[in-house]
């Protein structure tokens, strides 16, 4: 392989502030912050906005959706179908 044709491969820590969460990992990502982690060292630190810790599908948490308004929004603009009109579905 070339050499200098990829950026440099180092650990990284990637917190998610929502969640509280953090992860050290390796990854391309830089940043000019940095943090101590557990094992005494400093890495730089990668503020993301979701992770597996706030995530819906991986907590089982659940968003409300407002459905009734979408379909009151969606008659006012198109008008209410009529049951029985029309061949087909």
């Amino acid at each position: 392989m070339k050499s200098g044709t990829h950026p440099p491969y180092h650990p990284v820590v990637f917190r998610d502030r929502a969640a509280g969460y953090a992860f050290l990992t390796r990854s391309t990502a830089t940043s000019d912050q940095t943090i101590e982690w557990e094992d005494g060292n400093t890495y730089p630190v990668v503020d993301v906005e979701t992770s597996s810790a706030s995530h819906p599908f991986y907590t089982g948490t659940k968003r409300v959706i407002d459905t009734a308004g979408r379909v009151e929004r969606f008659e006012r603009r198109y008008g209410r179908r009529g049951g029985s009109e029309g061949g087909g579905r």
